[in-house]
């Protein structure tokens, strides 16, 4: 058996490797020469735990291999991304262009499978484009939906271990691909439709945006009240039936900050608390934006000098290298678009960015008047919480108390 996978990055690239862990070939496809010519040495692109170790030097070396172009295979995963437009509607463009790359190498029995995040109707518009160029296919091949739920830093355990959601266009299709995935998830797979399993992805992701929008929005209301939010979480929490989040610098990721738009941009009317969720955590981040530069000015004012900000963090969350849709690099960016000189930015997870010249942390927090934690690294929480000569803007509760 060969499977192929569309999309070798945060998804695809550990998908690959479980899979090849099981002495199965994979196939992967990718875009970028760079990511392939990286995989086919057995080097990973990018940060993941353990991720390294598997394509280098463990079970799945010789089983994976990366090109440019699809081949003929049994199994084929698409697991590109699908970010939204400028209007907040989700773009699915890459998802269309590897299914039309893959439509020539499809034969008889094969399998197809849909990972990438869409918008409700997508695996069936799919299946409308397979059958429409290749009509022999018709009933002769299995399409079905699988979301991957996973976190990041945790990803190749998770993808074995939690259960999955699949939904077929037909039982058929089901059936044929929970015996797939049976070959290497130890979680539960759970039956459904295209449609449902397409709605679980979309429903689980803005569940959670919006109970981090209730926490955050609590942060604001406690700023203006002179309460302190952690203390608060953590009382209201001893109630049984109470399980509120910890708010922070906004909502980041490729999926709780995207997700919520594929529901709200196809109902527009019937998705209002999950829209105003949306606008919450997205205005958290430039609220912190807002109060940096308060800070800077205070600052001058105070001392008769401009001060040094270190912007602390830039990934998503907590712990990793991953900067898709991160609120911290946002406020970053809009702090530096009103001042332009004395800002250091720290992320200790990556080495480099093509934007920002990075700071090392103890470095940046030695140097700084002002040090604004965006996002709640472990590094983070070793340096002191700051003399009578900083200020601190703890916007992720490094220091909760």
């Amino acid at each position: 058996m060969t499977i192929q996978i569309f999309g070798l990055g945060y998804i695809g690239l550990p998908t690959a490797a479980i899979i090849a862990q099981h002495g199965i070939n994979v196939h992967g496809v990718d875009v970028n020469p760079v990511v392939v010519a990286a995989i086919n040495r057995g080097e990973p692109h990018i940060y993941e735990p353990g991720l390294s170790e598997v394509l280098k030097e463990g079970s799945a070396y010789g089983f994976l291999k990366a090109s440019h172009s699809p081949i003929e295979a049994d199994v084929h995963l698409i697991v590109v991304p699908t970010p939204f437009k400028s209007n907040l509607e989700p773009d699915i463009s890459f998802v269309e262009a590897a299914t039309r790359s893959v439509i020539p190498f499809l034969k008889n029995g094969d399998v197809y499978i849909l990972e990438s995040t869409s918008p409700i109707g997508t695996t069936e518009k799919m299946a409308e484009l397979i059958f429409s160029l290749r009509p022999e296919l018709k009933n002769k091949i299995s399409i079905a939906y699988c979301p991957e739920r996973v976190l990041p830093g945790n990803v190749l355990y998770e993808l074995i271990n939690n259960d999955r959601v699949i939904g077929g266009i037909d039982d058929q299709s089901t059936n044929q691909v929970v015996d797939f995935y049976k070959t290497f998830v130890k979680g539960e797979l759970h039956k459904t439709n295209c449609r449902t399993a397409e709605m679980c992805k979309l429903t689980e992701n803005s569940s959670r945006d919006v109970q981090i929008a209730f926490a955050n929005e609590l942060s604001l209301i406690c700023n203006k009240a002179g309460i302190n939010v952690w203390e608060l979480i953590d009382l209201a929490n001893k109630h049984p039936r109470v399980n509120i989040l910890q708010p922070g610098s906004g909502v980041g990721g490729h999926c709780i900050a995207v997700d919520p738009y594929f529901i709200v941009a196809a109902y527009p009317n019937e998705s209002r608390l999950i829209g105003t969720a949306r606008e919450i955590n997205n205005y958290k981040a430039f609220w912190c934006a807002e109060k940096v530069e308060n800070a800077r000015l205070q600052f001058k004012l105070t001392h008769g000098r401009d001060p040094i900000i270190a912007m602390m963090g830039l990934a998503f969350k907590p712990n990793i290298d991953d900067l898709r849709e991160a609120p911290a690099k946002f406020i970053t960016q809009k702090v530096m678009q009103s001042i332009n000189n004395g800002i250091l930015v720290v992320e200790p997870n990556i080495k480099e960015h093509d934007v920002f010249k990075l700071t090392e942390y103890k470095e940046a927090y030695k140097k700084a008047d002002i040090i604004a934690y965006l996002v709640a690294h472990e590094e983070f929480k070793s340096l002191p919480y700051g003399g009578k000569d900083k200020v601190v803007l703890d916007f992720c509760g490094v220091f909760k108390k």
